[in-house]
């Protein structure tokens, strides 16, 4: 009898105590162990996770910390598939791609942007300073200057070099996982690095930037800059980034597919593999000589990875890893 009074009593306290809280409190679970966390495509996105997470670790911003991610690889020298040292076009230009989004559904692009070293900070601007979602070709590299980025030459000797051996054959084909393996003096055919972070607040954000498929037409803008194609957030649900062939993935509206059948209920995984069936059922002769994959993470900080073909490989930094690298799943 004494030890039931005594378990009223505390019982009693307790929920006494949890009255006394503020409602907000209660209405809103604190984060789990799955965030904050930093996931990226390839072997390159360690370097921007390191970068991002010293965003997440102070407890900041989920879009900060993905703009200054994507920052790393678009200044690294070494690196032909983004930014600053991209391969050019077939005429020699380099033409650079980025897209961001946020939380509350703000998105901001630029696409075919020449002079400018750092398309993922210029697409915030235009998703920050502007009434639109893309700037393209001049006019993106105009706002850039105006709102105060120099314009350099970006053709780097390194790529000017492999631009005048590729023109002894001028032959192109996209090269599967050309990306893979990362290491200095690589010679990458084309790619895109995707990033997607979750914050201590539990809010998603993305990022994905690319100088897009080395010896391309002039002009050709492929899907990293498109939202809905390389990239999608819904923070209700989560966000998913894509790499490889963009056409491909702009024609199956890549990205948004992933997030809305992890709104069906799918997992992160699950929903990669699904959007890759989709490709692969499309086109099934294309998708064997291509190289699309897909990365996803959810609220609670699940994350998945699939691809069509073998040799895709994705990043991933928490409280627990900091440059883990993972081979995702394929359907060959």
């Amino acid at each position: 009898m004494n030890f039931n009074r005594r378990k009223f009593i505390k019982l009693t306290a307790a929920g006494a105590s949890l009255a006394a809280l503020p409602k907000n409190l209660l209405a809103k679970p604190l984060p789990t162990s799955g965030y904050p966390i930093v996931i990226s495509t390839w072997d390159f996105g360690v370097a921007a996770n390191a970068a991002a997470w010293q965003v997440l670790k102070n407890n900041g911003q989920a879009l900060d910390a993905v703009e200054q991610g994507a920052r790393i690889p678009e200044a690294d020298l070494n690196n032909h598939s983004v930014g600053k040292a991209g391969y050019p076009d077939r005429d020699g230009h380099v033409t650079l791609d980025a897209c961001i989004m946020d939380d509350q559904g703000n998105c901001g692009s630029v696409a075919g942007m020449e002079d400018i070293d750092h398309p993922i900070s210029v697409a915030r601007l235009v998703m920050e300073k502007t009434p639109h979602v893309m700037l393209v070709g001049d006019g993106a590299r105009q706002f850039a200057i105006e709102n105060g980025f120099k314009a350099q030459k970006l053709l780097t000797p390194e790529s000017d070099r492999a631009w005048h051996e590729w023109l002894k054959t001028a032959k192109y084909k996209p090269e599967i996982n050309s990306e893979n393996n990362y290491k200095p003096g690589n010679k990458y055919n084309h790619d895109t690095i995707g990033m997607l972070a979750l914050d201590a607040k539990g809010n998603i954000s993305g990022a994905c930037t690319t100088s897009g498929m080395a010896w391309k037409i002039h002009g050709r803008v492929g899907d990293s800059p498109i939202i809905g194609a390389g990239l999608y957030v819904d923070n209700e649900v989560g966000g998913a980034t894509s790499t490889g062939v963009g056409e491909e993935v702009i024609r199956n509206v890549g990205s948004f597919l992933v997030v809305e059948l992890m709104r069906q209920g799918h997992s992160p995984q699950q929903a990669c593999e699904e959007a890759v069936k989709r490709i692969i059922k499309k086109k099934p002769q294309t998708a064997k000589d291509i190289q699309v994959g897909f990365l996803a993470i959810n609220k609670k900080g699940e994350y998945g990875a699939f691809a069509i073909q073998q040799g895709f490989t994705y990043a991933v930094c928490n409280a627990e890893k900091q440059d883990a690298v993972y081979k995702g799943k394929s359907y060959y």
